[in-house]
């Protein structure tokens, strides 16, 4: 997925969840729109060095969107809708690989609970669907997390893929790691114990689960390589989470 020109600037603040506010080269300070409702923790750091997309919509209030951060643990992409299209294109490319008898790919299907699944593939009156996390949060040991703040909506989304399994239809929940430092991916059960329980359920009834690093770039993010994934992470070394991180919106 290619990036298109990207600016470079200081991140100053982030607040009311879709605003920041950064510093240009030239020292001027603007507010972007910030494409993520999550708690970021990690990826929001006052001093950091961040890139902007600018849109093409004069009539924006906010031309410029908040993309990418360097962190002290590697460079993360923090618009948490991209991990959508970096993975379709993963998917149309053929770079994951056991889906050559599901040749169609369609986005946003309506189904479940007044929902869309993020990708669809359909193939010989078969079909999977599949819905896609964004994963920025990290522990100190290379361990990615989800959800980065307490989400009935992730928790809906696993009920719904729960609910679409049948003889003809698989499910997959596939988290695709925005974050370079990540090395592996886990529920983040201290911060919503529900969705952990949610997501055991979800496996044990046949609920797939994948997890795929990215090649993060300001020219742009691939799908790079496969990453272990297992419920629960490591009993140590778990990230610092305050209150208001853990009262933030719901991720995607």
């Amino acid at each position: 997925m290619e990036m298109g020109e990207l600016i470079e600037a200081r991140l100053l603040r982030r607040y009311k969840r879709f605003l920041a506010d950064v510093e240009l080269d030239d020292g001027s300070v603007i507010t972007v729109h910030c494409p993520n409702t999550g708690a970021m923790t990690g990826c929001a750091q006052p001093g950091s060095r961040v890139w902007l997309s600018t849109s093409e919509v004069k009539t924006r209030k906010y031309p410029h969107t908040w993309e990418l951060v360097e962190t002290a643990g590697g460079l993360a992409c923090i618009h948490s809708a991209k991990a959508n299209k970096v993975v379709r294109e993963a998917f149309e490319s053929g770079l994951i690989s056991g889906f050559e008898a599901y040749p169609q790919l369609r986005r946003e299907v309506k189904y479940g609970e007044n929902s869309r699944a993020d990708l669809l593939l359909e193939g010989s009156g078969k079909r999977v669907f599949v819905e896609v996390k964004s994963v920025t949060l990290v522990g100190d040991r290379g361990q990615g997390m989800f959800p980065d703040a307490v989400s009935e909506r992730g928790r809906k989304h696993l009920r719904e893929l729960q609910a679409s399994l049948d003889g003809n239809t698989r499910a997959i929940l596939f988290y695709c790691v925005l974050h370079s430092g990540i090395k592996s991916v886990h529920a983040a059960g201290e911060i919503d114990v529900r969705y952990r329980e949610a997501l055991l359920q979800a496996i044990q009834a046949g609920v797939e689960v994948m997890a795929w690093q990215s090649r993060i770039t300001p020219a742009g993010i691939v799908l790079s390589h496969s990453v272990p994934f297992c419920v629960d992470p490591p009993p140590t070394n778990q990230p610092t989470i305050n209150e208001s991180e853990l009262n933030a919106s719901d991720p995607a």
